[in-house]
């Protein structure tokens, strides 16, 4: 994985957006470090999702976002879908 990349932004987000957007994503690296709460993660995309409502959107997101860095979203939302309260998500 780079040891620097960007986040996938768009110019027309306002910069709560954007700050919803990228602490989304340094989550989604917390959790292949040592790990995030589910329910850390629960608010972290739902803000995300504020920004980003779409699906299609989501995953043209979040595969620029796993080509920058090689970290996958897609496995840490699915983690946090299947997860019981309380226990810690962890890639």
């Amino acid at each position: 994985m780079p040891d620097e990349y960007s986040y996938p932004i768009d110019a027309d987000w306002t910069t709560e957006e954007i700050i919803d957007v990228v602490e989304f994503f340094e989550t989604i690296e917390r959790a292949y470090g040592a790990g995030i709460s589910p329910e850390e993660l629960r608010e972290k995309y739902r803000r995300f999702k504020a920004v980003i409502p779409s699906k299609s959107e989501e995953k043209t997101v979040f595969k620029a976002f796993k080509k920058s860095s090689g970290f996958e979203a897609y496995t840490a939302v699915k983690q946090l879908k299947e997860s019981e309260d309380g226990r810690t998500i962890k890639i």
